[in-house]
């Protein structure tokens, strides 16, 4: 779901960067003034689902999907720590990986963060409220990850249609139709996902949980991810079948483009490692950002 940058190149770019600016923002507020994730814990957690992204999967028709994973952010994190994480992930994949544009990033962070992350993991608690117990808490989970990847879809086709790339009832209906599928993957992944890896309730200490999330962070990339499905994602299919993605000389290309290392010649080996390079980037650059949070609202407490 990864919008590049010759699909979108009108005022939907400027505004979406505008209102994503506004929403991690706001996150980045609340994400002081509630509790916290430990920063090894955030870290742990962003990588895990940079390495899982991917990791396409066919759907159907020669299509794939891969994990949004906001719900899982927000599951694991809360709500405005899963925005951040998803944010930092969406900007690595852009900038070091060429993953999603960079004119277009804002576009992209709108769709994965605020939406996949925010609406999604405001969804998931409503229902988790609501459907109390451990399968109450699950079907929340797992209804709130599909809806997620069908929201950001939903928003994706609005975007292609306002910048007069596709009819809206075109690019909506194959949207749709292609996403609903994936989001049955992204709820396995996600309830999966969180039925492996301890919450911070679960544990008084929340540095110690971080053992999984960064141990299956590493092995997906490294080991996994050259397996990963070849197919186009539900995105791709469309624009391909709309023919509405016309190619251009990108505006930036990412020191490690495609998930490739340029002096490595073996495939295999060079999405693996490139995969790996990836969750250190992101572990690291979670965990800044969480020292610099936390460094921040002391000063502020101590003047």
């Amino acid at each position: 779901m990864h919008i590049p940058d010759p699909m979108l190149q009108g005022s939907v770019c400027p505004a979406t960067a505008v209102v994503s600016a506004i929403g991690i923002a706001t996150a980045a507020h609340y994400a002081t003034k509630g509790e916290k994730p430990s920063a090894t814990r955030f870290a742990a957690i962003t990588a895990l689902i940079f390495a899982a992204q991917m990791l396409n999967f066919p759907i159907m028709d020669g299509t794939s999907g891969h994990l949004l994973g906001g719900v899982l952010a927000a599951s694991l994190l809360g709500i405005p720590f899963g925005v951040l994480s998803i944010a930092l992930v969406v900007v690595v994949q852009s900038l070091f990986f060429s993953d999603g544009g960079v004119t277009v990033l804002g576009a992209n962070l709108l769709n994965m963060a605020i939406i996949g992350a925010g609406l999604g993991g405001m969804l998931r608690s409503k229902l988790a409220a609501k459907w109390q117990g451990p399968k109450g808490e699950v079907l929340a989970t797992a209804l709130a990850a599909w809806a997620s990847v069908v929201l950001a879809s939903f928003a994706v086709g609005v975007q292609l249609a306002l910048d007069g790339q596709i009819v809206f009832a075109h690019v909506i209906t194959a949207m749709l139709s292609t996403h609903l599928l994936i989001g049955f993957g992204e709820a396995v992944i996600t309830v999966g996902a969180c039925l492996l890896i301890p919450t911070p309730a679960a544990s008084k200490k929340m540095a110690g949980n971080i053992a999984i999330p960064t141990t299956a962070a590493m092995a997906i990339a490294l080991l996994l991810s050259p397996f990963a499905s070849r197919y186009p994602d539900g995105l791709e299919w469309v624009a391909a079948k709309y023919q509405f993605l016309h190619e251009s000389a990108p505006v930036f290309v990412g020191p490690l483009a495609d998930y490739s290392v340029p002096f490595i010649s073996n495939e295999m080996l060079s999405t693996g490692l490139s995969g790996l390079i990836g969750v250190i980037i992101s572990f690291t650059a979670a965990w800044a950002l969480h020292q610099s949070m936390s460094l921040l609202v002391a000063r502020n407490q101590i003047h």
